[in-house]
């Protein structure tokens, strides 16, 4: 079992910044794939950014140019790097992280971004 914690969440105004972090314990397995999700009130959790284990990444439509995923493997932990938010990307942001080669997943409690205008 892998346990995710995340930090970094807050309140910012709009066209600003905010850093997330999650970071992975509690296993003997390797990390593989990480990625970030969100979930605003009232509407499904959706994908925002994912990450391989060498660093490529992917981005939903929404947030390409504007967010940036990156992870640091000695310390299985991954980033996201939030720029230009605006409010509708005001969710609980969770993180995800897969092993047991991208066959098992765990996700972490999440972290409230609220983006006011």
């Amino acid at each position: 079992q892998v346990q995710l914690v995340e930090s970094g969440g807050a309140l910012v105004q709009a066209w600003g910044s905010l850093r997330l972090s999650c970071a992975a314990s509690g296993s003997r397995f390797c990390i593989n794939a990480m990625g970030w999700y969100r979930q605003a009130p009232g509407k499904q959790r959706e994908l925002v950014a994912t990450i391989t284990t060498g660093g490529s990444p992917n981005y939903a439509d929404s947030v390409k140019g504007r967010f940036t995923i990156s992870r640091d493997n000695a310390k299985n932990t991954v980033y996201l790097q939030m720029n230009n938010l605006k409010p509708e990307d005001t969710a609980v942001y969770y993180c995800k992280a897969n092993y047991l080669g991208n066959l098992q997943f765990s996700w972490g409690q999440g972290t409230q971004v609220t983006v006011s205008s």
